[in-house]
């Protein structure tokens, strides 16, 4: 093992650009965004094998990075998707909104390369961080209470999974990630509570609909590619094999493409599909076979691609129109084909079509469950990819592009944003004919084909199928501006009797004490400058005045005399 303190950590160059990027001119700023998360890929990408870096902490060792095919695949996915994002978001000129995403991407870079428990929670706060700014950023009502909901969320997340963490050191006696596979304890289970809130487990995720249709067009780009895979790292380095996984997946794959028939925001529906394919990769996990780790990690390294082209072509609409609900949208093939030819080759991706890289990651998890006789994930999962095509594939470009014309005039769309979304298009074609670019670096070296007969003829009948039924009903699939409560109904309901009975019940007790509090801070005022009060009530509220407060002459011998008394008693009591 390369152990070289001197090699540059990917996560701290990231750190750097972000801290800069505040202090740069604002024309600099999107420069120094791509400049350094370059910088980062092409790190990640040339580290050496098993190098890492160790620092002595206490009677510990805190690894800052190592490397291996699983870190190195995540690494290098989320180190390119910061350089696209910041392609996209050349016209920011906040550089708080720049930073913010820098740090964001070092969080997930951090978290990938981390090898001990106290750099994991490190990195995976600065993302919870990091990302909310993200949201705040949009600068309306809804962005900044869907940010906070967001920060309070994933507070409670990192809550968790840190009590894990100790319980997990406590027990193993290391803070080393090796080290948790020896764990038997409960620590093991509050980390993956954590890492699960992350990813957006039901019921566990409704903070990712509701805060990333309200971030920033740019910052939306980020967060569809960071929070919810590095959370796919976490579980595939400490639980794989856990068959809790294959259930709650199989659940997640179905639970977002439902809850998609309910949404009208176009990154609302997005953000549901966000669940239902990491539930593909929770599932691969939990089934732990190397076809099916290989298809989890594939998938994510596909998703990350997809996924943020899809919510860059909603973002171009959303910059371009500032609409986002299908109720106001519609005709706008004419006037932005260029964002609707890219959108579609992500929404290809994403629905699995052959010669898109979804086709080549997605149908390893499927094969897996096959393989391993789970026969009703297999099909569940299948049925799950129908509702993919259905929603995103067809649904949102349909009532976004054509259906009926809404009268928008788009304005000028820059073309960074087109260019980030070409970046991102090319590489899910490429990916999709030429899989053996993504599989050879994969952490098993398990054969697969993707491109037989059976598969392409499955795919086909499945997508043919799922197109006519959508053009049958597609009257039936339009939105409605209506707020579809999800789980997220429980801390919504909740708010208002939280604030008027927990809050307004602390409230009050502290007016209590600052009443009580200053009444007695009065009377010691009033004391130290009138203390003859204490003896002689008819100086209450009259200034101190030494000549009228002077006790008389009889006063004091009276005192003097009283005091020569008890001397005398006390010295014949001690004779």
């Amino acid at each position: 093992m390369i152990d070289n303190s001197l090699i540059p950590i990917p996560s701290f160059i990231l750190l750097v650009g972000a801290a800069l990027t505040g202090v740069l001119h604002r024309r600099l700023r999107p420069y120094s965004v791509v400049a350094f998360a370059a910088c980062t890929l092409i790190l990640a990408w040339t580290l050496p094998n098993d190098a890492a870096c160790r620092v002595g902490f206490l009677d510990h060792e805190i690894v800052l990075f190592q490397t291996d095919q699983l870190s190195r695949i995540f690494g290098t996915i989320f180190a390119f998707i910061s350089v696209a994002g910041g392609i996209f978001g050349f016209h920011v000129t906040k550089g708080g909104e720049h930073a913010a995403a820098l740090c964001y991407a070092a969080g997930a870079v951090g978290v990938t390369f981390a090898g001990d428990f106290i750099s994991l929670f490190a990195f995976w706060e600065l993302m919870a961080v990091a990302s909310t700014y993200l949201v705040w950023a949009r600068n309306t009502a809804e962005s900044s209470r869907a940010g906070t909901r967001y920060l309070l969320v994933h507070l409670f997340g990192g809550t968790i999974l840190l009590a894990g963490i100790i319980l997990v050191v406590t027990e193993t006696g290391s803070i080393l990630l090796s080290a948790a596979g020896s764990a038997q304890g409960s620590g093991l289970w509050l980390i993956l509570g954590g890492v699960a809130l992350n990813a957006a487990i039901p019921p566990l995720h409704a903070w990712l609909t509701d805060a990333y249709p309200k971030a920033t067009v740019a910052g939306a780009v980020f967060m569809s590619a960071l929070t919810t895979k590095s959370a796919v790292y976490v579980l595939a380095r400490l639980f794989p094999g856990w068959e809790i996984l294959v259930i709650l997946g199989t659940i997640m794959a179905l639970y977002g493409v439902v809850y998609a028939v309910l949404a009208n925001d176009i990154r609302e529906i997005l953000a549901y599909h966000i669940i239902s394919q990491v539930g593909y990769m929770v599932a691969g996990i939990g089934i732990g076979t190397q076809l099916a780790l290989n298809g989890a990690v594939a998938h994510a390294f596909s998703h990350i691609l997809y996924k943020a082209l899809l919510f860059m072509g909603a973002g171009v609409v959303l910059f371009a129109t500032g609409k986002s609900k299908l109720t106001e949208l519609g005709g706008l093939a004419r006037s932005m084909p260029l964002t609707l030819w890219l959108y579609m080759i992500g929404a290809f991706s994403i629905s699995g079509f052959p010669l898109f890289n979804g086709f080549i990651s997605k149908s390893m998890v499927v094969a897996a469950a096959g393989e391993s006789h789970l026969d009703a994930v297999y099909l569940l999962l299948t049925l799950a990819s129908v509702g993919t095509f259905l929603h995103t594939g067809l649904k949102l470009p349909y009532f976004t592009w054509y259906s009926s014309d809404a009268g928008l005039a788009p304005g000028r769309v820059p073309r960074t944003m087109h260019g980030a979304m070409a970046i991102a298009a090319f590489f899910c074609i490429l990916f999709g004919i030429a899989p053996g670019l993504l599989y050879d670096h994969l952490p098993f070296s398990t054969p697969y084909e993707p491109y037989t007969i059976p598969h392409l003829t499955e795919s086909v009948q499945i997508l043919v199928l799922t197109f006519v039924a959508f053009w049958m009903f597609r009257g039936k699939l339009a939105g409605e501006s209506l707020l579809a409560l999800d789980t997220d109904w429980f801390y919504r309901r909740s708010a208002e009797p939280t604030k008027r009975y927990i809050l307004g019940t602390i409230e009050a007790v502290f007016d209590v004490a600052e009443r009580t509090a200053l009444l007695v801070v009065h009377r010691l005022v009033t004391l130290s400058a009138n203390p003859v009060v204490l003896v002689n009530k008819s100086f209450s509220g009259k200034a101190f005045d030494p000549n009228r407060a002077r006790p008389s002459l009889g006063v004091a011998l009276g005192l003097l005399l009283l005091l020569v008394v008890i001397v005398v008693v006390l010295n014949l009591l001690h004779v």
